[in-house]
């Protein structure tokens, strides 16, 4: 995919090298944990459910930390301007992984932003974190890697470690561009969720629901967000290669929770999925890239 001229008007922050965001003890970490399990992406979102398996063990003490916390609380607007510090945004947006997720923010937002304004809605736009290794801090705590990619949107910030997306290709088999930009669109697809009270309403159903209903909410916000991530290809259609489609439906495939969970302990418990199957992932993306309306991405309504 043809991204290579990222706005200068982007927000980003770069706490790769500073201070680690580690908390320390497992009771420490949990809390560092807990208000973005329900809104991470989902190669990390499986890693720390397995972190905490190892901790507190068994599947059922998982079901009240999805959405846990106040990730959905009521957030303070991002100005469209470039993150503090006395780096230049070029120097934020340094390394090819770096280069590249600013490429595909700054399409994201320069996306929605359009969207937004076609409808009459604010569009109020996010900022993206990066961290290193040593870890990070978000408004929603500890930023780590084993997390994978994540929203908070406490703060409106898209968080990533970019050696993630090494781990996208060696690791999940997922390589190329687009599988990157897919993992960038998808988290930008919650900061929409967040706008539009998705998000919220989520997360006040998901108090009064079971830990199997909830983990089915979780499912369903999960799978919009990568809707609304082909609603993004789908506005960008002009610059699609040959083989994205491809690279986007691969990536899906390798992060579901059915992949992931065989993967990882030779079972699948649908009960307790999060992110949705790779087909369910698979599925949604492809709807949003086909229609490129964000209404087709209700995963509300009906079956999944």
């Amino acid at each position: 995919m043809r991204l290579d001229d990222y706005d200068n008007d982007i927000n980003v922050e770069d706490q790769r090298g500073g201070a680690g965001g580690g908390l320390g003890g497992g009771g420490g970490l949990l809390l560092g944990l807990l208000p973005i399990i329900g809104s991470r992406f989902g190669c990390g979102g499986i890693v720390v459910a397995l972190l905490l398996l190892a901790v507190f063990g068994g599947l059922g003490n998982l079901g009240g930390l999805v959405g846990g916390g106040d990730s959905f609380a009521p957030s303070t607007p991002v100005s469209r301007t470039n993150g503090g510090g006395g780096e230049t945004l070029a120097q934020k947006c340094d390394t090819q992984a770096a280069r590249a997720a600013c490429n595909a923010f700054s399409s994201a937002q320069d996306t929605w932003e359009a969207i937004f304004a076609k409808s009459g809605e604010r569009f109020v736009a996010p900022k993206l974190v990066f961290f290193g290794e040593q870890g990070g801090r978000s408004g929603c705590g500890a930023a780590m890697s084993a997390m994978g990619p994540f929203y908070c949107p406490t703060d409106q910030g898209i968080y990533l470690d970019t050696d993630f997306f090494n781990e996208l290709t060696n690791r999940f088999k997922a390589p190329g561009d687009f599988a990157q930009y897919y993992v960038i669109a998808h988290e930008f697809g919650h900061h929409i969720q967040n706008l539009t009270g998705t998000s919220e309403r989520v997360q006040q159903a998901q108090r009064q629901a079971s830990e199997r209903e909830g983990n089915a909410l979780s499912v369903r916000l999960e799978l919009q967000a990568d809707c609304y991530a082909g609603v993004w290809a789908a506005a960008n259609r002009n610059r699609l290669e040959p083989g994205d489609v491809e690279e986007g439906m691969r990536a899906a495939q390798a992060i579901g929770d059915d992949t992931l969970q065989r993967e990882a302990q030779g079972r699948v418990v649908p009960d307790s999925f999060t992110h949705g199957t790779s087909a369910q992932r698979q599925e949604w993306l492809r709807r949003g890239m086909e229609s490129g309306d964000p209404a087709a991405c209700d995963t509300f309504s009906g079956a999944v």
